[in-house]
């Protein structure tokens, strides 16, 4: 059985920071693997939802959600693209988000499914955590067929041209704006 509390407590002495471990997902997170929510400073496993995975899925999610955590805490860590992404979310039908203030501002911008998948799993914050989670699984669990199917399951299924989030980024920054000046006036 796979032991999230003692890898999630090795990494987290590992790379010295302070993290919290929950098993309750967040509302409108039931159908999730895992997330991390930075304000809270925790990281949320669905271990419910796998319960029948196998020790590679178990221990991708987790460390994929830990990815995520270092990236927002630690950003001096991490290069500009990560830096500069996480501060956006491209949801697989177009909706958007932008954090601004410790609040997402959402958007949406038209699309298929398809593109914005590739999109989402694009991003240079989830590719990153993507690779991260398979290295620290492979290690755990050892390599194999099926932890590389995971792995590549979670990769682009088109590469996505050099520019193209600058110019997505650029479009949720238009379409947030209003609702940006509003967050920094306090209203």
């Amino acid at each position: 059985m796979f032991d999230y509390r003692k890898y999630f407590d090795m990494y987290c002495e590992e790379n010295g920071i302070e993290l919290r471990l929950s098993f309750d997902m967040p509302p409108n997170y039931e159908n999730a693997n895992g997330m991390f929510d930075g304000a809270a400073k925790t990281v949320f496993i669905n271990a419910a939802r796998l319960a029948e995975a196998s020790e590679h899925e178990k221990a991708f999610f987790l460390f994929h959600e830990l990815r995520h955590a270092s990236q927002q805490l630690c950003p001096e860590q991490f290069g500009s693209d990560i830096n500069s992404s996480s501060k956006y979310v491209i949801m697989y039908d177009g909706t958007c988000y932008k954090l601004v203030g410790g609040e997402y501002l959402e958007c949406k911008i038209d699309g298929d499914e398809e593109y914005f998948t590739d999109l989402y799993l694009g991003q240079p914050y989830e590719a990153d955590a993507n690779a991260f989670a398979y290295e620290q699984a492979s290690k755990i669990c050892g390599d194999s067929d099926e932890l590389r199917s995971l792995y590549k399951f979670f990769m682009p299924r088109r590469p996505v041209p050099d520019g193209t989030y600058e110019s997505i980024f650029a479009m949720i920054d238009e379409k947030t704006m209003e609702r940006e000046k509003k967050a920094e006036c306090g209203e």
